[in-house]
């Protein structure tokens, strides 16, 4: 690490979170050194101008701060096979982004040297700068060992968000309440939407606008104080 702080980061993957959490860092005074290839290269090009395209492994060797932001199903192989190769450095930082792991993922890369950071971005990446204000204000889930988790939460600030604590046992479930808000939102706003344009109402996405964000924020200011379940009686307690 340089002695201002400043890191070269690398990112492996180029869908819609990895760019954009290049753009952030960059943003905070970090030298972006190399990001994998994508589906969409010349859409990677207009938001990190410059920067080289490269391999996984060429990436990892140029970068003090390696991001990895890939699919869930990739995320483990990833990380071994570069292992394998011999690909990590002793004092390097790897971070990844999937809501779902721990460091305990980063395993591989701990027995090569690395400082093993997770740190998930609660926003819904459209993986354009558009992200940028979506992150200043959201929250992040950080999960690091003891001694470097300020280091997580310090990147997690320079991302825009606000960092929060979650222990290594405890990401399943943080996954498991992030796939239950966004899909079940997307599904019932779509299965709305569609009820609403059967009958011939125009534009049902707007018509429906103001209601679902006021619904929305009235659930999320009230969420924590709601009263504790029914409890039914007994077939003893009822007689």
């Amino acid at each position: 690490m340089n002695r201002d702080g400043r890191l070269g980061v690398g990112v492996i993957g180029a869908g819609r979170v990895g760019p954009v959490v290049a753009l952030a860092l960059a943003g905070a005074g970090h030298a972006i050194v190399g990001i994998t290839h994508g589906s969409d290269d010349a859409r990677i090009e207009a938001l990190l101008p410059g920067v080289p395209l490269l391999d996984a492994l060429e990436v990892v060797r140029r970068s003090e701060l390696v991001v990895i932001a890939v699919p869930h199903a990739q995320l483990a192989g990833l990380v071994a096979g570069l292992a394998d190769i011999g690909a990590w450095a002793p004092g390097q930082l790897v971070l990844h982004t999937d809501p779902a792991e721990g460091v305990g993922v980063l395993g591989p890369a701990v027995s090569g040297g690395a400082i093993p950071l997770a740190v998930h971005p609660a926003i819904a990446f459209t993986g354009t700068s558009i992200d940028l204000r979506r992150l200043a204000g959201a929250f992040a889930a950080v999960t690091a060992p003891t001694p470097v988790l300020p280091i997580a939460q310090a990147l997690a600030v320079e991302l825009g968000c606000e960092p929060v604590v979650v222990a290594e046992a405890d990401r399943a479930a943080y996954a498991e309440a992030i796939v239950t808000a966004t899909t079940f939102s997307r599904s019932i706003v779509e299965q709305s939407t569609r009820l609403l344009a059967e009958i011939g109402v125009e534009s049902p996405g707007s018509y429906l606008s103001a209601l679902v964000h006021a619904t929305i924020d009235d659930a999320l200011t009230s969420a924590g104080t709601f009263p504790p379940a029914i409890e039914l009686p007994t077939e003893e307690g009822s007689a």
